[in-house]
């Protein structure tokens, strides 16, 4: 009872929805689209910084809700890599292919970037409250000019999306599917902000 309590109990299930036995470690993936080349060769390039999270999301554990205003966590279900770690490779693949830069680098490099991205997650979690529950993806992206020092753009991506069954397995599949659907909401914005003056 006062493990329940304390939070170290959560749903009950491991990643395939029977009684727990191991921990089952789960890969957030991007689905990707069909890449539409931009109408001009891309001229800029694009400095992406480490995608942050929270204290509580930098981790590598599977966060869920009971209740409105709470986390917890699984406790037989892992990230194979932390989210902000993940999401950042992911980001770098996806804007690679679909071509909106001449190159995307990463902080610390030596090449010398035209625009600054920065991208933060607010939430990530199986809303569990009810059956199968839904999980919840909140990304903000900042781009900035790196002559100028001047902010272009700052938007905030929220999916919502339902879980496939009420445990880990289920929310992975969602976790999946928000992850693309904010990635390409992400790349279209992107998209916008290069065909401004």
């Amino acid at each position: 009872v006062l493990a329940a309590l304390a939070g170290c109990v959560n749903l009950g299930l491991d990643g395939g929805g029977k009684e727990a036995s191991e921990i089952t470690y789960f890969v957030l993936e991007d689905a990707g689209r069909a890449a539409t080349l931009p109408a001009l060769a891309p001229t800029r390039t694009l400095v992406l910084t480490d995608t942050q999270a929270g204290a509580f999301y930098d981790t590598d554990n599977v966060a869920f809700s009971k209740r409105a205003g709470t986390r917890g966590t699984y406790q037989f279900a892992r990230w194979t890599e932390r989210p902000g770690k993940r999401l950042t490779d992911l980001l770098i693949d996806r804007l690679e292919k679909e071509g909106l830069f001449r190159a995307v680098v990463q902080t610390g490099t030596n090449v010398r970037g035209d625009w600054l991205l920065t991208t933060d997650i607010l939430d990530l979690y199986h809303d569990a409250a009810t059956e199968p529950g839904q999980v919840r993806l909140v990304l903000r992206a900042e781009v900035s000019d790196l002559a100028s020092r001047s902010l272009l753009g700052r938007k905030t991506f929220v999916q919502t999306l339902p879980a496939a069954s009420y445990d880990a397995a289920g929310a992975h599949r969602a976790f999946n599917q928000a992850v693309t659907a904010a990635l390409n909401d992400l790349s279209d914005w992107l998209k916008t902000l290069s065909a401004k003056p």
